[in-house]
């Protein structure tokens, strides 16, 4: 094991805060992506909560770009970052995050996060997002980075199912909302709940569209992961998504969703919980 595999160093994870308590309110998947992973790792970190308001300041100041940019071309600063001291790097990409880790500490914890697999899937963009998804970028493990987008973008087209539930700060909610509707093009005082017929409809589009996702998964049935017992970075890209869903989808509609597909993504959440540690 290299000096920086064995390092009691610990990380900083850069997550971003909701409504106290904060462990229990966490939601972004981006930053749950790589929490999965750090405890995937077995690597010593703690957590740095950032409020909403203020991650185009903090990511500024720990030197890490933007990784997103607005639909109108500019810079969409949001978190995670991690900081490991064992080698001064700054990463400011769910996805880079994982790569760095891999390839930083190949030996530690649970082992590779990246284990070969076809991961065929494929989701294409049917509506029109006010931040564009991050594009892959690192090319070592090509269909993990195709398999994170086609994730991302399907979940984040159905999440108008969760606009009205998310764990808002109340110390600064209102800003908040503001500040999405900004992004959104939409008037300051627009709600962003869908509800009614239009609701059903989403809800019945987002199960649709979950089933070639859930074929992933049933193509193993020795577990709940795509390769079955064997978790991987791919589950961590599900799981994180799940997570915002479970924290801000209405209960019931959240005990729908488990159930969906033979409840596959009810088991994958539920066995995500052993990789869930807030540290």
């Amino acid at each position: 094991m290299s000096a920086t595999e064995s390092t009691p160093q610990h990380i900083t994870l850069y997550d971003i805060a909701q409504k106290p308590p904060v462990e229990e309110s966490c939601c972004a998947p981006n930053p749950w992506k790589a929490r999965f992973a750090l405890n995937f790792k077995q690597l010593p970190y703690v957590t740095t909560w950032v409020g909403m308001l203020d991650i185009s300041r903090v990511r500024r100041s720990l030197g890490a770009p933007a990784c997103r940019k607005f639909a109108n071309g500019g810079d969409f600063y949001t978190l995670p970052v991690v900081q490991d001291p064992a080698t001064d790097a700054t990463v400011g990409d769910s996805y880079d995050i994982a790569v760095y880790l891999e390839t930083q500490y190949p030996g530690a914890g649970g082992g590779n996060l990246f284990p070969e697999q076809a991961l065929e899937f494929a989701f294409e963009p049917t509506v029109d997002f006010p931040t564009l998804l991050t594009l892959p970028r690192d090319g070592r493990y090509p269909q993990y980075g195709r398999f994170n987008l086609s994730v991302d973008t399907l979940f984040t087209t159905f999440t108008s199912l969760i606009a009205g539930g998310m764990p808002l700060d109340p110390a600064t909610s209102d800003e908040v909302k503001a500040e999405f509707a900004r992004r959104a093009g939409v008037d300051p005082g627009q709600q962003f709940t869908l509800e009614g017929a239009a609701r059903q409809a989403t809800l019945d589009g987002f199960d649709k569209a979950l089933g070639d996702l859930a074929k992933l998964y049933a193509g193993n049935a020795d577990g709940p992961f795509v390769l079955g017992r064997q978790v991987s970075y791919a589950d961590f890209i599900v799981g994180a998504w799940l997570r915002l869903f479970f924290v801000a989808m209405p209960r019931e509609e959240w005990e729908q969703l488990r159930t969906w597909h033979n409840g596959t993504f009810g088991r994958l959440h539920d066995a995500l919980d052993a990789f869930a540690q807030i540290q």
